[in-house]
């Protein structure tokens, strides 16, 4: 995810789709927590929209939330349930880490309210979740970007840590004081892939759910980020900014010694699950991130401005993994990202512009899945 969402792009996961030491990450240990403040009972959603024309894969669209900033949400294995990252309101606040039903009853905050969270998933047969947060470098919301740096997003201090699904047990996954986010699950539940900055550039790791096993397996320069395995645990799939220049290359490194990235040139790459063999799917120009594997791991959907790269009318498209068929799956003039299929492929979760109430606002909707 991903970094905090955007404002006006809400481009990604943290945060949320929102990264340096020397120090490996650490297995578990007990972090202390406040009760996560439980939000009111909110019931199943009864608002419907029609798809716009030629979103023909969708039907039945459900839109979940109402208000704030909402993102990044991801399916429990289950699919009874999702957690997402949520700003009360949109100018104001950080984004926390909500659970509720798939139809959006049940809302309730699940982080202790400190810092900025990101990038939450379920884990252990839907027993626990995991997520990022800036707390344990500073428990107020880190300052925003330097606007004077052009579109960055903040790749500052965050942590993994993993709870039980009511906010208690909280124990910490990394130590390593840089950016830890963007963490994703293994179909099977054996495998954390993450975005870190542990080793100086943004790359990508795996290691296992207690933190343990440890392996760096991107060493590229430039960014790689928000990365998910397919469903057979064979191939993962992230996006990736790399430098093209040398003016590009200074750019970037700049840019990173100030805890920034600048996300508006990115696109789609798969490679085996061990990060050999990598090859870029996409070259659509702009902005193309949040890719996520379909439940049978034939396609990949993902979002991109490509149509208008300098603008944040950010679409759904589905491609196959060879990078043939891109297909659009939205078409609404708004902000569409963050997809996420149901583990049983009969439902598509995203964050959305569409249909809010006032300018920025970011909303969750679900809609049943359409071949």
């Amino acid at each position: 995810m991903s970094i905090s969402t955007p404002r006006t792009a809400r481009a990604i996961l943290a945060s949320s789709l929102a990264v340096l030491a020397l120090v490996a990450c650490s297995g578990t240990s007990s972090q202390g927590a406040a009760t996560p403040k439980p939000v009111a009972t909110t019931a199943a959603s009864t608002t419907y929209w029609k798809p716009d024309s030629g979103e023909r894969h969708l039907r039945n669209i459900r839109q979940l939330t109402f208000g704030g900033n909402n993102a990044e949400s991801y399916f429990s294995r289950d699919s009874k349930q999702l957690i997402f990252q949520r700003q009360e309101q949109v100018d104001a606040g950080c984004d926390q880490q909500y659970l509720m039903n798939a139809d959006g009853s049940d809302m309730r905050r699940v982080s202790n309210g400190e810092g900025r969270t990101t990038c939450g998933f379920f884990y252990d047969g839907d027993r626990r979740i995991l997520y990022s947060s800036t707390s344990q470098h500073d428990k107020a919301c880190p300052a925003p970007p330097d606007k004077s740096q052009g579109y960055v997003w903040p790749i500052g201090y965050l942590e993994i840590y993993t709870s039980k699904l009511d906010g208690s047990d909280l124990r910490q996954l990394t130590d390593n004081g840089t950016y830890n986010a963007e963490t994703t699950v293994s179909y099977d539940g054996k495998k954390l892939i993450f975005t870190s900055t542990m080793h100086g550039d943004i790359d990508l790791y795996t290691m296992n759910p207690d933190g343990t096993g440890l392996k760096q397996i991107t060493t590229r320069i430039g960014y790689d980020g928000g990365a998910w395995f397919s469903p057979d645990g064979k191939l993962i799939v992230w996006r990736a900014a790399y430098p093209k220049t040398a003016a590009d290359t200074a750019d970037y490194e700049r840019l990173l010694k100030d805890h920034l990235v600048r996300p508006s040139r990115t696109e789609v790459w798969v490679a085996n699950a061990d990060g050999t063999n990598p090859r870029q799917v996409t070259s659509l120009g702009g902005a193309n991130f949040a890719p996520v594997f379909t439940p049978d791991g034939k396609k990949i959907i993902f979002s991109s401005n490509y149509k208008n790269p300098r603008s944040g009318a950010f679409d759904l498209y589905l491609i196959n993994v060879d990078g043939t068929g891109l297909e659009a799956v939205t078409t609404n003039p708004e902000f569409d990202s963050f997809p996420m299929f149901s583990y049983d492929y009969k439902h598509l979760v995203w964050a959305s512009n569409r249909h809010g109430r006032q300018p920025g606002e970011t909303d969750l909707f679900i809609a049943e899945w359409v071949e």
